[in-house]
């Protein structure tokens, strides 16, 4: 009978890098890496190659020189599996891994939040999205539909939000406030300056303004009310994701963090802190469907 695997990785892959954490059978941490994005929208060959070169720097600290994909069990929690050629793709070109196991990266990052237990995360950073596993098994994902039209909550919707309101400044449909006056010192005081700068910004351009929002809310009641329905929006998020308000919730994303203080007392008290990341949810992965193919091994 042939050896089981003899290394599980667990692997966080997304549209600006590429995490791993490298582990014996048994889940101690030999050592981690990190690579270029390993996001599916960007092509199946470069999501292999930053992988791998990701791979190949965690089995370097742990002192491995060359670790044989067939001895290895891996989880991979990345970006764009939902679109099912690009996850296809992406698994036909698998370099021989003894055990695979794809799932998206806000499912790994629910597992390294909580333990592979039942819990919720909210992560709002640029984006926003929630997940949750729910005490019956099941998973649940709310939001996360992307910047435009979406993303309620997120830094990069505030950010939409402040340069509205410049624009209406402006126009003369809205009183300059601490909030206009700081947005325009960043994408500048007139229409052609403010026109130039959000054809260039993108997605990050307007999450940037966020901290702005943050920083004026004392001194501009818009900007108060902007947090406000901010918080209000994750909150939304929260009751989609577990209707009963009974699972511990964690928050990712520095725009989470910063509207917690903004829930409500019952929520606050709802939170918890992080037990491990998304490739800390990587290995969970692998260990589960280690075990689940041991498991249909002995009943065959």
């Amino acid at each position: 009978m042939a050896a089981g695997p003899r290394y599980l990785i667990g692997v966080d892959g997304g549209g600006t890098g590429t995490r791993v954490r490298l582990a014996d059978i048994d889940g101690r941490l030999l050592g981690q890496g990190e690579a270029g994005p390993s996001a599916l929208g960007q092509g199946a060959e470069q999501a292999w190659r930053h992988v791998s070169q990701a791979v190949a720097a965690a089995a370097a600290q742990a002192g491995i020189d060359q670790l044989d994909p067939a001895q290895c069990a891996i989880g991979l929690g990345l970006s764009g599996v939902s679109i099912q050629a690009q996850a296809q793709k992406f698994l036909d070109t698998q370099p021989g891994y003894a055990l695979l196991a794809l799932d998206s990266d806000g499912w790994t990052t629910v597992l390294g939040a909580h333990g592979g237990q039942p819990g919720l995360v909210i992560a709002a950073g640029t984006g926003a999205i929630g997940e949750a596993l729910r005490r019956d098994g099941s998973r649940a994902v709310s939001s996360g539909w992307g910047w435009i039209g979406g993303d309620e909550g997120s830094g990069c919707w505030l950010g939409l939000k402040a340069i509205a309101h410049v624009q209406e400044t402006l126009d003369g449909r809205a009183a300059e406030g601490a909030l206009a006056r700081a947005v325009m010192a960043v994408a500048g005081s007139d229409r052609v300056s403010i026109l130039a700068w959000k054809a260039a910004a993108g997605q990050t351009g307007f999450a940037a303004l966020a901290p702005l929002v943050f920083e004026t809310a004392e001194a501009d009641p818009l900007a108060a009310r902007f947090v406000a329905e901010a918080s209000a929006e994750l909150q939304k998020l929260a009751a989609a994701l577990d209707p009963q308000g009974e699972l511990p919730l964690a928050l990712s994303g520095s725009i989470a963090r910063r509207l917690e203080a903004h829930f409500p007392a019952a929520l606050r008290g709802r939170c918890v802190p992080v037990q491990g990341d998304s490739a800390t949810g990587g290995l969970l992965l692998a260990r589960q469907a280690l075990a689940e193919k041991r498991t249909q091994g002995r009943q065959q």
